[in-house]
């Protein structure tokens, strides 16, 4: 198998960037994370960063902190072909069980326990895979900007997917500039860029949109329906933040999915001001939303 691992030197120096690189072996890959201690006496199990496409972990940058301040580990891991992670060439490589298998050997080796699963985007189906598959090892959801995508999706998806079909060599900053509401700083954009300096550094990136089920009988939409029904029974916490301007999820509509579908997901949180990428646009904020969230579930 061919990888590609991006030069270390890509990552020097990023804006809001200064956690230090920690790797785990999976399969013969490097997988890269981060491992974020409590700042301060624990005031609860770890927070789990799922991270979707074409981004890595640097999406959350700005949550990190606040998280970590309250009293929280906080860890964030680079799905392999993205990030700091090792990047198989093959596009046949990369599947949805691939994927899933990944975050549970990075997760057991972190030894991972009553935890804060938060996911996003692509990172959806995988951290809620993993949640639903591990309930004795989770204590709460934060679902944002995703989908059960068992079937059925947006016709903002679909056009995504087209593009990213079409555009095997993705122009990454472009597409988080694009899909944001504030004005992205060149060199912000750039640490978007750095995992992906060739096109074979994208494989992974390129394939993720194509490993979402559209059709009920796609590989992974069976999976995914069971997802969803161990969902319609999830008896923990739950908080559904979604963005008010993302055409690939549409608000309210795409919350209201997960909050008709959990029993215990309450009134669904608007993040006015974000697009897509809503932890660029808007992530302190959503960082005190969790927060607080967490105090309330604690009670």
């Amino acid at each position: 198998m061919d990888v590609y691992r991006t030069p270390d030197d890509r990552f020097a120096d990023l804006p809001g960037w200064d956690f230090p690189p920690q790797y785990l072996e999976v399969d013969g890959l490097r997988i890269h994370h981060i491992d974020v201690p409590a700042d301060g006496p624990e005031t609860g199990g770890p927070i789990v960063l799922f991270h979707g496409e074409p981004t890595w972990s640097y999406l959350y940058r700005r949550m990190i902190r606040p998280l970590a301040a309250a009293g929280r580990r906080v860890i964030a891991y680079d799905h392999a072909g993205f990030g700091r992670s090792d990047k198989p060439t093959d596009r046949d490589w990369y599947t949805f069980d691939r994927h899933s298998a990944i975050a549970d050997a990075v997760l057991d080796r972190l030894d991972v326990d009553d935890a804060t699963v938060v996911v996003q985007d692509l990172g959806g189906p995988i951290g809620l895979r993993w949640a639903t598959e591990h309930p004795d090892r989770v204590a709460n959801l934060v679902i944002m900007n995703t989908g059960l995508f068992s079937g059925r999706v947006s016709r903002g998806f679909l056009a995504w997917r087209d593009f990213a079909t079409k555009n095997p060599d993705l122009p990454v900053g472009q597409i988080i500039q694009g899909a944001t509401v504030t004005d992205v700083p060149a060199e912000v954009v750039a640490a978007y860029d750095a995992p992906f300096p060739t096109v074979e550094s994208k494989a992974g990136a390129a394939q993720f949109p194509l490993l979402v089920p559209v059709d009920a009988a796609d590989p992974g939409a069976d999976v995914l329906r069971t997802v969803g029904e161990a969902l319609s029974r999830w008896d923990k916490p739950v908080l559904i933040a979604f963005s008010d301007s993302d055409p690939v999820f549409p608000h309210p509509k795409s919350g209201q999915v997960f909050t008709d579908l959990i029993p215990t997901a309450g009134e669904q949180v608007t993040i006015a001001g974000a697009a897509h990428f809503l932890q660029e646009d808007k992530g302190e904020e959503i960082a005190a939303h969790i927060v607080e969230f967490l105090r309330s579930a604690a009670h």
